[in-house]
């Protein structure tokens, strides 16, 4: 299996509902480093997976729809914990689309599976992965 990953990182607030967040249920901040991983069986006919200039702009601009902003005011995450885990499905999502968009060059066709992952720190991160034409639904905008 052939994997390329790039990165970027995004800085948004927010607040959690429940009392199991302690402190986060104030608003506060997170800025999060952003790795999409891309995987396939196979290269294309100039052994490439995706390219990478595409993967790099399409990661930019899923991570653009939560960049500097508070998710608490966005009507798309209204009621909505917007976890770490929440966001790496999203931008998942927004990826995924991306690809069957054919937004990453020819052999973004022969992706078959992607993982999103976000760095809160260097002790603590959440990913989300999945098929990139079996991943069920996730509830979020853009998604």
């Amino acid at each position: 299996m052939y994997s390329l990953t790039v990165s970027d990182h995004m800085m948004i607030a927010h607040s959690f509902r429940g009392a199991e967040f302690g402190p986060a249920q104030r608003v506060h901040g997170a800025t999060f480093v952003a790795e999409a991983e891309f995987r396939a069986a196979r290269l294309d006919h100039l052994n490439l997976l995706v390219d990478i200039g595409l993967a790099r702009q399409e990661l930019r601009r899923a991570l653009d729809t939560l960049d500097y902003r508070n998710l608490d005011d966005e009507a798309g995450f209204r009621g909505q914990n917007t976890t770490t885990e929440f966001l790496a499905a999203h931008v998942h999502a927004l990826l995924r689309a991306a690809l069957r968009d054919g937004r990453l060059g020819p052999g973004g066709g022969m992706v078959g599976w992607l993982k999103v992952t976000l760095r809160e720190s260097p002790n603590a991160w959440a990913s989300f992965e999945g098929p990139v034409e079996d991943t069920p639904q996730i509830v979020s905008p853009g998604g």
